[in-house]
């Protein structure tokens, strides 16, 4: 089974997560469905249960003490699942209780390098588990999924080469399970609040502080690994065998592909209505369109490895006349880039973008091109942090639809 979505819903798991889909090393991006993390699985019963067996879990790896476990309870025992019980954490401490006027930020870094120091056994343990090519895929868990799986998280995306801001970028989604671990902490404890404000919460700075200082402590994540775990070049191999996949490919689209160009534009247009955006409309540019760009231009597909899924395409025309005029042949235009936002990985737009830059600095132009409506801010500040430049307006565009808006212009000059 191949899931697509990072948060998998469940009544009483409120941060059970795909880690797929993450950017890793050497172009490559983190499996889907083969490495997930949670809150305690102790809760897991009646169609939770069923649904959790649906993802075809093989191993799970529980990081909370043992007398957690006694008092919450396990995951249940099931034939298809090797159970195994890593208490990476070593000093105890209450978290609700803890006084308000204590820093969420330096004292969970703190935590986390006190596990760093004294879990080392437990850490290693996890690590060849997870990289054992017949574990299948592999949940890890604590009691909220927060704290103890955010640093196992942190590890093991770290050794995959996923960039830094993205690890942090993954322990902060905790965020948006929050309220719904603080109800049930008030739930067992007769409707009063932690008196820790910082319970439940997982702000970036836990993340930033405690990765800063295993940089200032080990050199980095992975020279930790490497010195105080005992995990060689081998077994980092072993791991990224396991749970990565091809990079990106890029290719020119041909007949074959029109409808799966349809498609994505399609669904990138009932994406863009769900958000409250009037931009596309589903149905307005069928195979006759994407025929025709074939034919005057060069239409592009990205997919997941040679043989693997379309993750996103787009357009590339040698001259724009009605957003630029009759500009002279020193550019390259950008139109249409769509990605599956059920199979592209994070990021695949802006390399896609990057790869349509390299295809026209190769045509021997120095700019690359591309508008996009002018009441769509998010967008323009997109296509800006990555390096284009507003250098106008066209007050009066026509497009599919025939109706008639302005654009933002913007352009990025190529470097040789």
């Amino acid at each position: 089974m191949r899931l697509m979505h990072r948060h998998i819903p469940f009544a009483r798991l409120h941060n059970f997560r795909d880690l797929g889909g993450y950017p890793a090393a050497d172009g490559q991006v983190v499996r889907w469905g083969r490495l997930y993390r949670s809150d305690s699985l102790g809760k897991l019963a009646g169609s939770d249960w069923d649904r959790f067996l649906a993802l075809g879990v093989g191993t799970v790896i529980d990081l909370r003490y043992p007398w957690e476990i006694d008092a919450k309870g396990r995951v249940p025992e099931h034939p298809t699942l090797t159970y195994h019980n890593l208490s990476i954490e070593h000093r105890p401490y209450d978290q609700p209780s803890l006084d308000p006027a204590v820093e969420t930020g330096p004292f969970l870094a703190e935590r986390f390098m006190e596990v760093a120091q004294d879990g080392v056994k437990e850490l290693r343990q996890a690590l060849d588990v997870i990289a054992a090519p017949d574990a299948g895929p592999v949940v890890f868990h604590c009691a909220s999924g927060k704290d103890r799986t955010g640093q196992l998280a942190a590890l093991v995306l770290a050794l995959l080469g996923v960039p830094e801001e993205v690890i942090v970028e993954d322990f902060t989604l905790t965020e948006l399970a929050t309220e719904r671990l603080l109800a049930d902490w008030r739930a067992e404890h007769g409707g009063a609040s932690p008196r820790w404000p910082g319970y439940g919460r997982a702000p970036a700075d836990v993340m930033r502080l405690f990765l800063g200082a295993m940089a200032r402590t080990y050199g980095s994540v992975q020279a930790y690994a490497a010195d105080q775990l005992g995990v060689d070049a081998d077994q980092v191999a072993a791991l990224r065998r396991a749970l990565l996949e091809p990079a990106l490919t890029f290719r020119r689209a041909a007949e074959a592909d029109v409808p799966a160009l349809v498609g994505l534009r399609d669904a990138a247009a009932r994406w863009q209505i769900a958000r409250g955006i009037d931009q596309w409309q589903p149905g307005e540019l069928g195979e006759d369109h994407f025929r025709a760009r074939l034919a005057d231009g060069e239409v592009w597909i990205a997919t997941l490895g040679p043989d693997g899924p379309v993750a996103g395409a787009w357009e590339l025309w040698w001259q724009d006349p009605a957003a630029w005029g009759d500009a002279p042949g020193a550019a390259g235009y950008v139109h249409r880039l769509m990605t599956d936002r059920a199979t592209a990985p994070p990021g695949t737009g802006l390399r896609m973008l990057a790869a349509a830059e390299r295809r026209v600095a190769e045509s021997g132009r120095d700019l690359c091109r591309l508008d996009c409506l002018a009441t769509n801010p998010v967008l323009r500040a997109y296509y800006q942090a990555a390096g284009y430049e507003v250098v106008g307006e066209q007050p009066a565009k026509s497009g599919a639809r025939k109706a008639v808006y302005a654009v933002t212009l913007l352009e990025k000059r190529l470097t040789a």
